[in-house]
């Protein structure tokens, strides 16, 4: 049964409601690695200090690998949304954890292969390989558990309530720094301390979900095995899911071929790189969060059957998307020497960094597209043409580099750009023919 065209005449004050705080909640998302790394640091060593860094970016990375959890939780919810099917909600909730679940137990189960792999790619020295390995094998615990929150965050912004899937995520990180300090600080647990408390934040979340879950679920009637096993959703999910986890791999196979091409120009090089990728991850809380809010509002467009609030939040998001974009930029512009000051004392690294600024002011207006039809793609469920067209940017970065690899760390930047061009114009080019397509009859 349909629902009166809820997302009919999708307003600016609808975007923000859901950019707002999703932008919020990712600046919170980074915060369990650098806390652990904040606390161990301050007890001195550096072996243990680097144990925890290396250890913290592995876990990053192989969690953003399984981040369509949120992505298609966010999309199949808003469409359900959008069609009034309020049974299908929870059944979506229910089976994102018990995906959520089986992958979390697979990664606890390879624990010791992973680690050996992950840890010897790294190319750490032997102290620092075997305190990341410390964090490993206990943070590891918490797989599962912060993949269901994967699921909750999708979940609760799927249904446009943004402002508690921030609350969550602010739970989350209030208890990682708690549990840190004591654990660390307080008790002297070291680098275990610091792994436990992710795993004990991590579960504060759950719980926090599972209870709003219940709440919002309340009076409602139970879920048959039939419908939460419906083997036609079960498919599309497990279809979708594949999709977006083959777009995602392609996407960071891009980002380490940068850092591994900045590592081989030196270590100067290398370092302002990574300085200059902290002003991309800053554009980046901004494009992403009105990435979220097209989910929600196009998937719920979708869901509805409503074309016309579908172009409409298309509309806004991209609108939007540049605003911020430009405001980003001319800050960049304004304030990225400054800021480059701050974040590295040294005068070669801070003097490379702002040789290559430039590139990081056209970025985020390179990203608009990139992330506005991430959006838009993952609300719509058009996950195979989104896997697709990122496997050809990857491809078209590639070529981008081997054409510009002469001009060294500058043809590295140029051929980053070409990808974020390539990613949304792609995306851009493919929309119209998806539109007519998907709202055919």
């Amino acid at each position: 049964m349909h629902s009166p065209n809820p997302a009919s005449g999708v307003t600016t004050a609808q975007v923000f409601a859901i950019a707002g705080p999703a932008m919020v909640a990712n600046l919170t998302t980074p915060l369990i690695g650098i806390v652990s790394t904040t606390a161990i640091g301050r007890l001195g060593d550096a072996t243990l200090l680097g144990g925890v860094a290396m250890a913290s970016v592995l876990f990053d990375c192989m969690f953003w690998l399984f981040g369509f959890l949120r992505m298609s939780t966010v999309a199949f919810t808003a469409q359900s949304l959008g069609a009034g099917e309020t049974i299908e909600l929870r059944a979506i909730l229910i089976r994102g954890f018990l995906v959520a679940a089986l992958i979390g137990t697979a990664l606890i189960v390879l624990q010791v292969p992973l680690a050996t792999i992950l840890l010897g790619a790294m190319g750490g020295s032997e102290g620092v390989t075997r305190a990341a390995k410390t964090y490993f094998t206990i943070r590891i615990w918490s797989a599962p558990l912060a993949l269901a929150n994967y699921v909750v965050l999708g979940w609760l912004i799927g249904q446009a309530r943004a402002t508690l899937a921030l609350t969550t995520q602010i739970a989350i990180n209030v208890t990682n720094m708690i549990a840190t300090v004591l654990l660390v600080l307080v008790f002297d647990l070291g680098i275990a301390g610091a792994a436990t408390a992710a795993v004990i934040a991590e579960a504060t979340g759950v719980l926090l979900g599972i209870l709003i879950a219940r709440r919002l679920s309340r009076g409602q009637s139970a879920i048959s095995p039939a419908t939460l096993f419906d083997r036609t959703k079960l498919m599309r999910m497990l279809t979708v899911n594949r999709d977006i986890l083959i777009r995602t791999a392609a996407l960071i196979a891009a980002f380490l071929f940068f850092i591994a091409q900045g590592a081989r120009a030196g270590d100067v090089t290398l370092a302002a790189n990574a300085v200059l990728n902290n002003f991309l991850m800053i554009s980046g809380f901004f494009l992403d969060g009105l990435a979220n809010a097209a989910e929600q509002l196009c998937g719920r467009a979708y869901g509805a059957r409503d074309k016309r609030a579908f172009s409409g939040a298309v509309k806004l998001v991209v609108i939007w998307g540049f605003g911020f974009a430009f405001a980003v930029a001319a800050s960049f512009a304004l304030f990225g020497p400054a800021l480059i000051d701050v974040l590295t004392a040294s005068a070669d690294v801070r003097r490379i960094a702002r040789d290559y600024l430039p590139f990081i002011v056209f970025a985020p207006l390179l990203g608009v597209f990139a992330f506005a039809y991430d959006g838009i793609y993952i609300g719509a469920t058009w996950a195979r043409d989104m896997r697709n067209l990122m496997v050809l940017s990857l491809l078209i970065f590639l070529v981008a580099w081997f054409a510009l690899r002469s001009f060294g760390n500058a043809g590295l930047w140029g051929a980053f750009l070409v990808h974020y061009a390539a990613r949304g114009g792609l995306q851009a080019l493919r929309y119209p023919a998806l539109l007519r397509k998907s709202f055919a009859a």
